[in-house]
C-alpha cells in the first residue's frame, strides 16, 4: 500500500513507539534483521550480544563456560537494561535469552517487540558450532526453543514468521505503522506478518480498529464493499460505499456483476483499494470483485464476524456460489492487509456469534496442543484465541497456498457441511452451523467417537445444531459427491487421528458416508 510504504521512506522518531526491538531464538537471524532495518532507517543497530562480548573482553562462549549461565546472565541484564534505556535506541537485538529476565521485560514494555520466528531445525542449522553454549545438546536445544517461543509470544507486539532472511525489510512498513499507533494513549494493537508464496502482507490485531479509523493508517482512502446489516454498525470511511444484501444467498454472480459495474460507475481504477467490511460472505465477494476488476486490485479485509476473523478474511481464496454447488467461482487473490477488530464482534447477533464457533473449534483441533486445551475448556472466545486461530491459518496457507497438499486439512467438516448449505438452499443454515455438522460427520467418518461426543458438547453449549432438516439424505450425499475439491472422480475428505493430527486425502466408501450423514438428519 502506498501510505503504508511511505512510513518507511520518512524514518523513525524514539518518542513513538519506542525502539523497534528483535527477540527471538538463536539463529532467528536478529542481529541481520536489526542492521537490515537500521540501514534502511538511517540509524545505529545496537546489539546486546555484540555490546556483552565488548564489554566481556573475551568470547561469550568462554565466560558462560568458565562462569557458568547465572554470571552470564546478571551481565546479560546489565547490558540490555543499558541499551533499552539509550535515548538513541532506535533499532536492537537481543540475545535469544533476554528476556528470561523480569526487569528486561518490563523494560520492554514501552517499545515495540518484534518476535522472528525460526523452526527448531533451521535454528539447530544456524547455530550449532557456532560458538553458542546452548547449541551443543539437540535434546535440551528443542525443549529451549519450545520453552522460549511461548516466552517470546507472551511479550511480542510484532511476530514475523520464517519466511527468508528478507522478510524484515517486507515487514517494515508494518513494523512502522504498529509503532506509530504505539504512541502511549493509543489501544494494544499487534501484528502478524502473513506470508504466501504470491505475496505478503500485514494482519493488525486489536480492539476498536475500526472506530480509531486505523485502515487509514494502513491505506488509502478505498473503495468499500460490505452488506446491510454490517453498514448500520461499522463504518469505513471512503470514496464510495456498496452494500449488498446480507446473507450466504447473495453470495452470487449476480451481486458480483452488480458489484462491478458499481465501482465503473464511480471511477474505481486498478490501482485504487477495495475494503472488504464484513463477514465471510462480503469478505468473499469483494476479494473476488478486487481479483476480477481490471485484472486486479488491491483488497483489504476488515473481518466484523468471528467466522471471518478466525478464518475466511486470510489465505486468499475469494469466490461465490452456483446453485450447484458452493464456491464453484473463485480465484486466489490474497489481501493486501488485514486489520482484525475484536470488538466488532460485540454487535453480532448471538446465531452469528455462535456459527463462527464452528470455525474456532475446527482450527483447534488442526492444531492441537495449547489452542485445542485452550477452546476444549469451553470459555469465551478472546482475543488470545483469535490470535492462535488466525496463526493456525496463516501458518497452513504459507505451507501450501493454492490447496495441493497441506491447506487441504482446513477443509475439516466443510466438505458435508457444504453439502448441507447447498442442499437447504444455503438459508436455512448459516456457514458455520452447517460446519458443525460437518464437523461431527467427519470424526464419524474418523471413528473418534470420545472425540465426537466432547465437539459435539461444546458445540451444543453455543446453541448450534447438532442434526439438520429440510433436505434429504439423498441430496446432501449427492452434492457432497460433486464437492468442488473432487479429482479423478473422487472427493477426498479430511479425518481427524487426534487434535493437531488431521490429514487430507482419505477415500471414503460410500455406504459410510451415508451413514455419516443419516446420522445428522433430524427428519
Amino acid at each position: 500500500m502506498e501510505a503504508l510504504r511511505s512510513r518507511a521512506a520518512r524514518g523513525s522518531g524514539r518518542a513513538r513507539g519506542g525502539a523497534l526491538v528483535f527477540v527471538g531464538f538463536m539463529g532467528a537471524g536478529k542481529s541481520s534483521a536489526a542492521r537490515a532495518v537500521a540501514a534502511e532507517l538511517g540509524v545505529q543497530p545496537l546489539d546486546s550480544d555484540r555490546q556483552l562480548q565488548a564489554e566481556l573482553g573475551e568470547p561469550i562462549e568462554a565466560f558462560f563456560d568458565r562462569e557458568g549461565e547465572s554470571a552470564f546472565r546478571a551481565r546479560e541484564e546489565e547490558v540490555v537494561l543499558g541499551l533499552l534505556a539509550r535515548p538513541d535506541a532506535e533499532v536492537v537485538a537481543l540475545g535469544g535469552g533476554a528476556t528470561g529476565s523480569e526487569r528486561v521485560r518490563e523494560a520492554l514494555i514501552p517499545h515495540t517487540v518484534v518476535h522472528l520466528e525460526v523452526e527448531p531445525d533451521e535454528a539447530w542449522r544456524r547455530a550449532t558450532g557456532k560458538g553458542r553454549p546452548l547449541a551443543r545438546d539437540r535434546g535440551r536445544f528443542d525443549q529451549l526453543h519450545a520453552d522460549r517461543r511461548r516466552a517470546y509470544m507472551a511479550i511480542a507486539d510484532a511476530m514475523l514468521p520464517p519466511a527468508g532472511r528478507d522478510v524484515v525489510r517486507r515487514a517494515l512498513p508494518g513494523l512502522l505503522t504498529l509503532r506509530d499507533a504505539r504512541d502511549g494513549g493509543g489501544r494494544p494493537v499487534r501484528l502478524v506478518w502473513a506470508h504466501a508464496q504470491s505475496g505478503d502482507y500485514p494482519v493488525f490485531l486489536g480492539r476498536g480498529l475500526i472506530a480509531d479509523a486505523f485502515f487509514h493508517r494502513v491505506s488509502v482512502e478505498p473503495y468499500v464493499v460490505t452488506d446491510e446489516n454490517v453498514a448500520a454498525h461499522h463504518r469505513v470511511s471512503g470514496r464510495y460505499t456498496v452494500a449488498i444484501a446480507a446473507g450466504e444467498e447473495n453470495k452470487t454472480l449476480a451481486s458480483v456483476e452488480w458489484v462491478l459495474r458499481t465501482l465503473a460507475g464511480a471511477g474505481a481504477e486498478r490501482g485504487d483499494v477495495l475494503a472488504a467490511v464484513g463477514g465471510g460472505v462480503v469478505g468473499d465477494l469483494a476479494g473476488f470483485c478486487a481479483a476480477v476488476y481490471q485484472r486486479g486490485m488491491a483488497c483489504v479485509q476488515v473481518p466484523t464476524t468471528l467466522v471471518a476473523q478466525v478464518d475466511a478474511a486470510y489465505g486468499g481464496k475469494t469466490g461465490v456460489d452456483l446453485p450447484e454447488a458452493k464456491n464453484y467461482v473463485g480465484a486466489y487473490h490474497q489481501p493486501a492487509a488485514v486489520i482484525c477488530d475484536p470488538s466488532a464482534l460485540e454487535t453480532l447477533p448471538a446465531g452469528e456469534h455462535a456459527a463462527g464457533y464452528a470455525e474456532v473449534v475446527k482450527t483447534g483441533l488442526i492444531a492441537g496442543g495449547p489452542l485445542w486445551a485452550r477452546i476444549r475448556a469451553g470459555g469465551e472466545v478472546d482475543e488470545e484465541t483469535i490470535l492462535g486461530c488466525l496463526r493456525t491459518k496463516l501458518e497452513t496457507v504459507a505451507a501450501d497456498e493454492r490447496d495441493a497438499g497441506r491447506r487441504q486439512v482446513l477443509n475439516l467438516g466443510h466438505t458435508v457441511g457444504h453439502a448441507i448449505e447447498a442442499a437447504t438452499g444455503y438459508a436455512r443454515y448459516r456457514h458455520g452451523e452447517a460446519v458443525a455438522l460437518g464437523l461431527l460427520a467427519a470424526l464419524r467418518l474418523s471413528g473418534k467417537d470420545a472425540l465426537r461426543d466432547e465437539v459435539a458438547a461444546l458445540l451444543a453449549a453455543r446453541g448450534l445444531p447438532l442434526s439438520f432438516s429440510g433436505a434429504s439424505v439423498e441430496d446432501v450425499a449427492a452434492l457432497t459427491e460433486r464437492d468442488k475439491k473432487r479429482s479423478g472422480g473422487r472427493v477426498p475428505f479430511v479425518l481427524v487421528e487426534a487434535p493437531g493430527q488431521v490429514s487430507p486425502g482419505h477415500e471414503i466408501a460410500p455406504a459410510q458416508l451415508r451413514a455419516a450423514i443419516e446420522e445428522l438428519h433430524g427428519g
